[in-house]
């Protein structure tokens, strides 16, 4: 009999919202937790056991040097390890610090900001390790997460979409909000996912699940720069839920 394949999840700096897009699949997970061994899930279980693990699921950036040592260890004792989020894939909103003084944060917000022990910078899991398999989101799909473990479990590829936010608005038959009402939209560039929540309330993305590869941000800037967005718009646009991932970065600091 073939042994269930050992499942971990990790929590760095988050909010947790991807591990309870997990917790939230209802039956799925039910099923799902028939099929795997969760061997270490603090979010779900107070039950931890050691590694080696067949799969681990990690959710937040780096930021600390403690991070860094206990991500390395998960790696050496993961056989495939998977980044969860817009924190654990593109340093999340806790990136912004890295184009600003993070010491300055800290003492607006502690009023002992010595005691803290933290980097200078908010990175994704994939500078400090080798990464497997990236889920984009703010929080993840767990319809992409499940589609992920059980593709894994079946030895096949996962289906995931590699298509921008557009496709999504255009077969749920939304219209265009940066066409139609000139409001800034970052879906031309970003991976689709989320099912085009915000465009479809009239809102235009906020680009959660990461750019969207060999996307040409420098094409659609040009198209919100005509429609009167100034540069310190335009790098406030591209420093969001990605901030870290290399194409917005570079789109930002562009307009600095």
């Amino acid at each position: 009999m073939t042994a269930p394949l050992r499942l971990a999840v990790w929590k760095f700096a988050s909010c947790d919202g991807c591990q309870l897009a997990l917790l939230e699949s209802g039956d799925l997970l039910l099923e799902l937790a028939e099929a795997v061994e969760i061997a270490h899930f603090a979010e779900a279980s107070s039950s931890m056991r050691e590694g080696p693990w067949d799969l681990s699921l990690v959710e937040g950036s780096i930021t600390t040097a403690e991070d860094i040592a206990r991500i390395r260890h998960i790696r050496e004792n993961s056989r495939l390890l998977v980044a969860i989020g817009a924190c654990a894939t593109a340093g999340g909103i806790q990136a912004l610090r890295n184009v600003a003084d993070a010491g300055a944060f800290a003492a607006a917000v502690y009023p002992h900001p010595e005691i803290l022990d933290a980097l200078e910078t908010s990175t994704p899991v994939s500078d400090h390790v080798a990464v497997d398999l990236e889920l984009q989101g703010c929080p993840i799909s767990s319809a992409q997460l499940l589609e992920v473990i059980t593709a894994l479990l079946s030895g096949r590829k996962p289906q995931l979409p590699v298509e921008p936010v557009c496709f999504e608005c255009k077969r749920a038959g939304h219209p265009c909000v940066l066409v139609a009402n000139g409001t800034p939209c970052l879906g031309p560039v970003t991976t689709a996912g989320c099912g085009a929540l915000c465009p479809a309330v009239g809102r235009g993305c906020y680009g959660c699940f990461g750019p969207l590869p060999g996307a040409v941000p420098a094409v659609l800037s040009q198209r919100l720069a005509e429609l009167g967005l100034h540069r310190a718009e335009l790098t406030a646009l591209y420093r969001s839920f990605a901030a870290a991932a290399p194409a917005n970065a570079e789109e930002a600091a562009r307009h600095e």
